[in-house]
Formats: C-alpha cells, structure tokens, sequence
C-alpha cells in the first residue's frame, strides 16, 4: 500500500472506506474510518473505559467463534480473530481506541474502530500489511452476522454486568458487613432519637445504624434484581430487528459463547426490534442506582451531622481523622470521605436524569444515544463502587461512639415524657415537658412540682432503657 509523510504524524498508509481513500498514522492498527472519526469528533476527553473496550472483544470473540461453528468463517479466520481478542482482552492494543463518547448515537464510529483493528491485527499476524484487509476483512469478516445496532446493546449489557459484578456488589457487601459489625457494637449504646431534627424518644445506636443496614441491602437486592432485563442480549436483531443477514440460530450460539467466555448467564432477547429501538433495561436499572445513591447520601448526612464539632455541634460520634481540614484554622478535622461520598451521590443523580432523557428519546427502530447512555451507566457504577470502597475503609471502619455525650443528651432530652402517657395521659404529660423547659429544669422536678406523681413513680415509669421496643427489654 502507498505510504506517505506527514510532519504532524509521521508516516501514513492509504486507507479506503464508502466514502474514499484517507491517510492513516502507519503505527496506527485501526482503518478509514477510524480516522474520519477522529477528524470528526475531536474532543480530549471522555473515552469509553477498558471494561467497554474489553466487552466489545469478548463479543467479538464470540461471534467469530459462532460463525465457525455455524460454518460461516474458515477455521484459520477464526483463530486469527480469536487470537487478536485475546490480545485485546489481556490489555493489549489500549492505545488503538482513541474515540470519544460523543459520536454517532449508534456508536457505529467505535463498533468500527474495534472492527478495523481486530481486522488489521488479524491480517498482520498473518504476515499482509494493516489495511490490506486481507485475509480478515472488518465488514466481513469481523463483522459477519452483525450491526452495530445489535452489537453495540449487547456490548451495553454485557459491559454493565461485569461492572455490577466485579465492582459495584462486592463494594456494598463491604460496606454491609460494616455496617452489621456496628449494628453489634453499637447495640447497647442508648441515645436520643431524632424526628424533624428534633428530640424524639429514645433508640439505641445500634438501632440507628441498624437502619442504614437495611437501606443498603435492600439497594442491593434491588439492584440484583434490575440486572436480570440485561441479561437478555439484542444479538442477532442486526440492523432493525429482524435478523437480516444471519444464519439460523446465529442469536443463540452468540449467547451462549458470550456466556461461557464472561462466565455470566446470557440468553438471546424474545424480542430484538425492543433491544435495539429501546434501552428500557438500562434506565431502570440507573433508577435503581439512583435510589443507592439517595441512600448513601441519607446514611453519610446523618453521620455528618452526629460528627458535627467537636465543641459546638452534635459530636456524637468520633470519625478519623484522615487529613488536616484546613489551610488556616490549625487542628481542624473535616468529614472529607462524607464530603466525597456526597459529592459523588449527587453527580449519580444528576446521570439519572441524563440516562432518562437518552432513554426516552429513541426514534422507531431505534434509540440514537446509546453511546451517552452506556457512558453514563458505567460512571455511576464506578462512582458508587469507589466511593463505597473509600467510604468503608477511610470512615465507618474507624467510628466510635462519643458515649459521655450520648449518655448527655439522653439525660437532657425532654421526650422521655412520653412514657408517661400511659399513666397521666397526653395532656399533662405536655405540660410536664412545657414546664421543664420553660422553667429550665428536670423532667422529674417538673412532674412533682406539677403535683401529677411522686418522684418514685416517675422513677419507676421514666427509664429510657424500656422505652426501646419489645426486643430491647432487659430480661
């Protein structure tokens, strides 16, 4: 092939598309229309991640395998595609993927990219020039039985698995096994709750943090179960849905290669026209994210308030003190994993709206931001994953109760006039509470000067450790 200088890249190859020939970086294993792409949609930033890029191979890989057995691909084009996957799936060849998320909304540019680049790998390990497309052509070869229309959601679902799989899970089972081990040894610790961030009757610590508890395995369970729609992959639908171009279970054997090369369970979708017009799965599963998110942002809003202080605010709570919190104030300790966490929760719920809008915006035989979407999915995950990672290590691992306070405040708190009721009734248990506040004295004083009880009575009635639930009654 003829072979150029140019200053600004060094040598270049003629390559050649639908649309004509191009020049091509001569280190470079992609082809034409690569290039155009990058003339086209020239941004620095926002790549698709490694995960992403490594699903596309794997899928690739099943499909070569696929058209061998189904007869479609000679045995020697086959090990020459499976070989290059493999490359790519061992990390190899990450710099030969260079376009942004922000392209066709098919993704056509980087289903063609990873075309191109099996194809020139291919032809090169079988001693041809990149861009000979010989004996491994993109289109043909690499792409035989497929779309990108097809092969882009199933890359979508495949990629977002591994990520809720590997990253996401693991992360909240982390942060739950903490979060029970402070249940347990929390659960003797008696304090004041709190109902409209004001004085309520009184819980355990334990009790508190049994709650967070809760909140995150429902997420979890949740979010198990909005996997299970991806599952179902759009291959074999190519272009609309119909399967054009495909030989006759080409959708299952893909399915069940993918699912033995991911050791994930696939199947093919019942209805394909859905999966590639649609990506319903998708969204509802960022709405599962989106309800972590808003559970994660309650939990590490509660404990940043009980750390408030440590002399002018709650401080019921002591959390490490992981980094100076100030240029000028010395000795100042921020809740900056809290911060952190925060800080990610919201940009989760700012991608919920983005993954909404995308989702909804497919037009008849197909939804033309898939790029944005899976780009969008992806970065939650790993946002959540992370911050679960750092906040689990870096802050709940290391809190201690402040008992001296808690034990301050139980003492203090005018609702503990609620296990009166019972004996004297509604009505003059509140003045109880109204007397002792506005005479700036004890709930015990103000029920005798009251005249309503004794002090022994009171006694016997007012003990915050039986006012805790059935379960929490002392034996």
């Amino acid at each position: 092939m003829s072979k150029s200088e140019d200053p600004g890249q060094g040598k270049t190859r003629l390559e050649s598309d639908s649309l004509g020939e191009i020049e091509v970086p001569d280190n470079s294993l992609w082809g034409a229309q690569t290039q155009r792409a990058r003339q086209n949609f020239n941004f620095e930033s926002d790549r698709f991640p490694a995960r992403f890029v490594s699903s596309f191979a794997l899928v690739k890989k099943a499909a070569a395998i696929s058209n061998g057995e189904l007869g479609q691909l000679e045995k020697s084009q086959v090990d020459l595609i499976v070989q290059t996957c493999d490359e790519i799936l061992q990390g190899k060849h990450s710099d030969q993927f260079p376009l942004p998320v922000w392209q066709s909304g098919s993704g056509t540019q980087t289903h063609m990219n990873v075309n191109e680049v099996i194809a020139n790998r291919c032809n090169e390990l079988a001693g041809h020039g990149r861009g000979s497309k010989t004996p491994i052509h993109p289109n043909d070869h690499v792409n035989k039985g497929q779309s990108t229309n097809d092969v882009f959601p199933t890359v979508m679902h495949l990629c977002t698995c591994q990520a809720l799989q590997e990253d996401l899970y693991p992360a909240i089972k982390r942060l739950l096994n903490h979060l029970e081990q402070k249940v347990e040894e929390f659960d003797a610790i008696i304090k004041t709750g709190r109902t409209h961030m004001m004085d309520a009757t009184p819980i355990t610590l334990g009790q508190e943090f049994s709650a967070f508890h809760s909140q995150v395995e429902d997420c979890l369970q949740n979010l198990e179960h909005a996997e299970l729609p991806l599952r179902k992959l759009a291959i074999g639908g190519t272009a609309v849905g119909t399967g054009l171009n495909t030989e006759s279970g080409w959708a299952e054997a893909v399915c069940k290669n993918i699912s033995e090369l991911s050791a994930l369970e696939f199947s093919s979708a019942d209805n394909k026209f859905s999966q590639i017009a649609a990506h319903d799965a998708l969204v509802q599963l960022h709405g599962t994210i989106n309800g972590y998110a808003c559970s994660l942002l309650k939990i590490v809003n509660d404990l940043r308030l009980m750390a408030s202080g440590p002399r002018c605010g709650l401080h019921e709570i002591y959390i490490p003190a992981n980094e100076p919190g100030s240029s000028i104030m010395p000795g100042k300790v921020n809740p900056t994993q809290i911060e952190s966490v925060s800080m990610i929760c919201l940009r989760v719920m700012g991608n919920n709206l983005t993954v909404s809008l995308a989702g909804s915006q497919g037009q008849f035989q197909l939804n033309a931001y898939k790029p944005v979407i899976i780009h969008t999915v992806l970065e939650s995950i790993q946002l959540l994953a992370n911050a679960s990672e750092n906040f689990t290590a870096s802050c709940l691992a290391g809190i201690k109760p402040n008992r001296e306070q808690l034990n301050t405040y139980l003492n203090q708190s005018l609702m503990l006039v609620t296990a009166l009721n019972p004996e004297i009734g509604y009505d003059k248990a509140s003045k109880v509470a109204h007397y002792a506040y506005e005479n700036d004295t004890t709930l015990r004083s103000a029920v005798i000067e009251l005249g309503f009880m004794s002090g022994e009575r009171f006694d016997q009635l007012v003990d915050p450790a039986e006012m805790l639930g059935h379960d929490k009654k002392p034996d």
